[in-house]
């Protein structure tokens, strides 16, 4: 092995790295927005604490397949992981204000997003990464 293929190698690795979170997250996200749209008992109950109304727990859902959706998408992932952000911060502040459960995870869910955000920070300047 050369000395030149091992960044290549390992930038290889990155990526298929990378892609591989990018799933996992879009999955965890596509199976909550199902679980919202198919009026699971918890996430009804959950909106009814946040006094939102029920039409929230739909929208919050749209958001999270846009999102997740994006985060999948070639060249479009860091506007998803803008758009989940914002789904976690709005997670955050039921569950601080409203719920009074666990936020932690709203936070560290919301670092991973901000991470994916930076690592593909140049899709949002229009270019491709």
């Amino acid at each position: 092995m050369s000395v030149t293929s091992f960044p290549a190698r390992s930038y290889q690795v990155k990526s298929t790295a990378f892609l591989i979170l990018r799933i996992l997250l879009a999955v965890m996200f596509l199976a909550a927005a199902a679980a919202k749209l198919a009026g699971a008992k918890m996430m009804v109950a959950e909106f009814n604490l946040v006094g939102l109304g029920q039409w929230f727990r739909y929208f919050t859902a749209i958001v999270e397949i846009i999102g997740a959706v994006l985060l999948l998408w070639p060249g479009r992932s860091a506007y998803g992981a803008l758009v989940l952000i914002c789904v976690c911060a709005g997670a955050f502040l039921a569950q601080v204000f409203a719920i009074h459960m666990d936020f932690v995870h709203t936070i560290i869910l919301g670092a991973i997003f901000l991470a994916i955000a930076w690592a593909q920070r140049a899709q949002l300047r229009g270019l491709r990464a």
